[in-house]
């Protein structure tokens, strides 16, 4: 069963992927994504590869289960790919080059226009997850890339919020978090010519960076090379930080945020949305879990247990340290 169902409560569908409960537990001996696999080249840098087990689908079906009343079902389209950092099964982000990172920008970036020709595709959602804490099955390095047939409601509320205040404000509301970041200093972690990186006002994990480019852009294919080189330096140099901050694999979720594609809606959201990368870190000590618990799962409710001030200096203290700036 693979299929989308209607949520009426929240107005928004449910991706039901039955198939995805078959995914494997890898063997410690086997890959597919390494070399000699016979399911990836014997060699390459970066790698675009179709999730074997995806939730959405070009060729999909039709639902399974008949909807009626308030319920209804919709195929379940769209596009799953798995996007290869490297070929070495042990590497990491942080342990990656600057110049490999870069091939890793291009290549997502090369993969957003792609997707967006497809008029069916509404959203390109890029992201990483990282680590067991997070429910990852595959160690070996790799982001992946969702092509959703609607506009994920998390993404629309932003560009909700994005839109309502430049109706108010006259200006970018990302734009003008950058300049309250910049302004208060305390929750900055690293900034280079391209990007800055902080712990944002409001955010709901410990350390939940946010990525924000500096020049207002609205998705990744709109940098051009030195912005792209400065994305990668950022990606490296945050995760690393990350790494660092109790000298362990940290995982985290790693959500890109940018511009809708094939929404008239939205059509004039470059005027007012602002592509940032959302960091979600289950830590919030080396060994103690930040669980989205009942009030933040049922009535959406965040709470963050840390002051967030004294946790973007124990993470500019680690940022220092991996970069030894």
């Amino acid at each position: 069963m693979a299929e989308l169902r209607w949520n009426p409560l929240l107005r928004t569908w449910t991706i039901v992927a039955g198939n995805r409960q078959f995914r494997p537990h890898l063997p410690k001996d086997w890959c597919p994504f390494c070399p000699g696999s016979g399911k990836v080249p014997e060699d390459y840098d970066v790698y675009v590869y179709d999730n074997d087990f995806p939730a959405l689908t070009v060729d999909p079906g039709q639902p399974d289960v008949a909807a009626g009343g308030p319920y209804k079902a919709a195929p379940n389209y769209g596009k799953c790919e798995v996007i290869l950092y490297s070929p070495d099964h042990h590497s990491t982000l942080p342990s990656l080059s600057a110049e490999h990172i870069y091939k890793l920008v291009c290549l997502l970036a090369q993969r957003y226009t792609t997707l967006a020709q497809d008029p069916k595709i509404k959203y390109v959602f890029e992201f990483e997850n990282r680590g067991e804490e997070v429910g990852v099955t595959m160690p070996h390095p790799h982001g992946q890339i969702y092509g959703y047939p609607f506009l994920p409601q998390k993404i629309q509320v932003e560009l909700d919020s994005c839109r309502d205040y430049f109706q108010e404000q006259g200006r970018c509301l990302i734009c003008d978090m950058n300049r309250e970041e910049t302004a208060f200093k305390q929750r900055i972690i690293a900034e280079n010519e391209g990007f800055l990186a902080y712990l944002p006002y409001f955010t709901d994990y410990p350390y939940g960076v946010f990525i924000v480019s500096k020049n207002h852009k609205g998705h990744i294919a709109q940098f051009d090379e030195q912005e792209k080189r400065d994305l990668a330096v950022m990606l490296k140099n945050i995760t690393g930080a990350f790494d660092t901050l109790f000298n362990k694999l940290f995982p985290y979720m790693m959500c890109f945020h940018q511009l809708p594609v094939n929404c008239d809606e939205y059509q004039d959201a470059g005027d007012y949305y602002h592509f940032h990368i959302e960091f979600y870190t289950p830590l919030r000590e080396a060994n103690k879990i930040k669980y989205y618990a009942s009030s933040e799962m049922g009535a959406w409710a965040a709470c963050n247990p840390n002051t967030l001030e004294p946790m973007a200096e124990s993470l500019r203290q680690a940022y220092r340290q991996f970069t030894g700036k």
